[in-house]
């Protein structure tokens, strides 16, 4: 009974398709029609007017006015040929159907749960949801959207309608989306002739039916002239995240000197309204503020560093919002690095890419190589209504250390002084309600000592609140001997009214270090606070049993939440995939900041951070960083990632792990290895 119910749904089902098919091809041999019958009378008109002028030449008045009467019936009978084709294509017999209730279970016919704005799309192996047809202006509804059928859009014959609507001696002829007056002038139609709803299209000569916006959202209402021009999507979000890949010049080619500076090409990998590409680097189009992520990785020989920065900059002056320096290697190996800031910006500013060298000698390097890492540059923007603040300060001076050594800052820029502010020696920032904050620290150094190569760098951030201190995260850096390098730390956290935070570096005993700050932003500090109504964040740890190690292939890292749990963002605690999986349970944008702590033998080793979606067999990679091999006597290394993605209701994350000819020995489950995830709405 029950597979005799499920043929009858099959075979409706079918015959269902067949008529929207039919409909699809009767309206394509409509516009045929129509198209032929404009060419036909184009072609009148020009013979007439030639026939005309040779016959006002010759002076033959009474044999003018029989040709006019010949041409204008001619003329006549030819549309009322078209106006009868086009009613008996327009008319379409509605099939009734019968259908009863069944429940068949776990059939293979259904799509699952769609959305209400959804339909089944039996058509599709294997079925599948899709968006609901939304009828064009100028036409009207036949059949609604349902479960297991697209809406049914049908042409509306204004002509017929309103047979008076051109005038009592102006012909109407009908047209998808709108309707043509026959020999209407085009300052009569700029008067409103058209009528309501409707404009004249100077370019196809005729009057088309005003567009209707999404939620009712105008930015310049339909007039006698002129479509209805709807506000942009994203003037009415909150944020909005976008991507790009890095396209480096050919190593033959002249553009590819890193001296004084090479301006690495972007390319954009998604349309975005409010971030555009020009010139290889990225145009903002709307006022905002702006947090951007870059994963980079180079193997050079270059007889110094290497500095990547971020610039911004307008049609008169730029700065740097950031960069970080990449030190001269021992040997020939990738280096990692992750850059990241935070800004305010303004319509046409532009944010573009450099990478460079304090030297000519690495233009003569043949050994530059550039890692083609999966969507290595990825920002999101956040609107000015979600209350959001961002704050710039670089360290005030520069410095030589021979221990621990905690920064003092200088405000560059503040979009709000109120929330946020220095203390008042310098070294921590306060904010003054409670919030959701993203931050990046980076902090440029050179240092001297076998024992800074061994030992290497730790990058320490506390939390104050109500006077007792708290480590947030630490990160951990190789060391360098007569070298420059630079450490950085970034992290998302919640903080409460009156809280702050500030930053320390460690390093090892007999190790001289030079912290440098300048206006070049190598030593900046970027943040942006966002209210906790649009924002959560966690924090979390790799777990300390099921690390990876040994020849590593696509193993997933586990972790341990050590922040209080959220509703937004939810690590999958019972099954296969428990402490693997990061789940959204709310649509918004995620950033991640992830750093690994380590201790291996790899040539490579890969960091991906992947995306599974609803309904997803497959998991996709969305980002990617890689660590090259350990620095020669260096104990530990470190390889850091950061994300800015979008997110939806049940998107789920993981990170995993590739070791290329070598082995994992060991990964720090305590200080050097953390996640933070911060989510916004959207």
């Amino acid at each position: 009974m029950l597979k005799n119910q499920q043929k009858v749904i099959v075979d409706l089902q079918q015959k269902l398709i067949e008529q929207q098919n039919t409909l699809v091809s009767q309206q394509q041999e409509i516009l045929e029609q129509q198209r032929k019958m404009y060419e036909q009378m184009d072609l009148i008109k020009v013979q007439y007017g030639m026939l005309f002028n040779t016959v006002k030449q010759m002076s033959f008045q009474s044999l003018q006015e029989d040709i006019q009467n010949y041409f204008e019936a001619h003329l006549q009978g030819l549309q009322n040929q078209v106006k009868n084709h086009l009613q008996k294509s327009y008319s379409v017999h509605k099939v009734e159907v019968d259908a009863k209730v069944i429940d068949v279970g776990e059939s293979l016919l259904d799509c699952g749960l769609c959305e209400s704005d959804e339909f089944c799309n039996f058509q599709k192996t294997p079925s599948q949801c899709e968006k609901c047809t939304l009828c064009p202006a100028g036409f009207f509804q036949m059949s609604a959207c349902s479960a297991n059928t697209d809406r049914i859009c049908q042409d509306r014959d204004e002509c017929t309608e309103s047979p008076n609507i051109c005038g009592e001696r102006i012909k109407c002829l009908n047209t998808p989306g709108g309707f043509r007056c026959l020999g209407i002038a085009e300052k009569d139609a700029a008067l409103g002739l058209c009528g309501e709803e409707y404009f004249f299209n100077k370019e196809i000569q005729e009057c088309k039916a005003c567009a209707e916006c999404e939620d009712g959202a105008v930015a310049v209402p339909c007039s006698a002239a002129s479509d209805t021009v709807c506000s942009a999507a994203s003037e009415n979000k909150l944020s909005e995240s976008w991507a790009a890949n890095i396209i480096l010049p050919s190593a033959k080619s002249n553009s590819s000197q890193v001296y004084p500076g090479l301006n690495l090409k972007l390319k954009g990998m998604l349309h975005c309204e409010i971030i555009s590409v020009e010139d290889n680097c990225l145009v903002f189009r709307q006022h905002g503020l702006m947090w951007t992520d870059l994963n980079f990785a180079v193997k050079h020989n270059c007889r110094n560093f290497l500095q990547l920065s971020l610039k911004l900059s307008n049609s008169e002056e730029g700065y740097e919002l950031s960069a970080v320096r990449i030190e001269q290697p021992e040997g020939k190996y990738f280096q990692s690095t992750s850059l990241s800031s935070a800004a305010e910006v303004e319509p046409s500013q532009i944010l573009s890419l450099f990478l460079r060298s304090p030297n000519q000698f690495c233009n003569q390097s043949k050994d530059l190589n550039i890692y083609d890492l999966n969507t290595p540059l990825s920002l999101f923007w956040l609107s000015h209504d979600t209350g959001a603040v961002a704050m710039s300060a670089q360290m005030s001076t520069a410095m030589y250390y021979q221990t621990n050594y905690r920064p003092t800052f200088k405000v560059i820029s503040v979009s709000d002084p109120y929330m946020l502010s220095l203390s008042h020696d310098g070294r921590a920032i306060k904010f003054t309600e409670m919030g959701v904050v993203k931050f990046v620290f980076h902090q440029a150094l050179y240092s001297m000592g076998h024992t800074c190569v061994r030992e290497g760098f730790s990058l320490v951030s506390y939390i104050n609140r109500n006077g007792t201190n708290r480590e947030l995260m630490n990160i951990f850096k190789s060391g360098v001997n007569y070298r420059d390098t630079s450490i950085s730390a970034s992290q998302a956290t919640k903080v409460n009214a009156g809280d702050l935070i500030s930053f320390e570096i460690l390093s090892p005993p007999q190790c001289n270090v030079r912290y440098f700050g300048d206006s070049s932003g190598i030593s900046m500090f970027s943040l942006i606070w966002i209210p906790s109504a649009v924002s959560t964040a966690i924090s979390a740890t790799v777990s300390v049993t099921g690390l990876p190690t040994g020849a590593v292939r696509n193993k997933l890292l586990c972790f341990t939440q050590v922040s209080s749990h959220e509703k937004q963002i939810q690590l999958v605690s019972s099954g296969q995939l428990a402490q693997k999986y990061f789940t959204f349970t709310e649509r918004g944008i995620a950033s991640v900041a992830l750093n690994l702590k380590l201790i291996h033998s790899c040539y490579i080793l890969k960091i991906t951070l992947n995306q599974l979606l609803r309904d997803q067999m497959q998991p996709t990679a969305i980002a990617q960083q890689i660590g090259g091999q350990m620095p020669e006597g260096s104990l530990w290394t470190s390889v850091s990632l950061h994300s800015s993605f979008e997110v939806h209701n049940s998107t789920s994350i993981f990170v995993s792990l590739d070791c290329v000819r070598g082995r994992i020995n060991q990964i720090a489950h305590e200080h050097g290895t953390s996640i933070s995830i911060l989510w916004i709405s959207s």
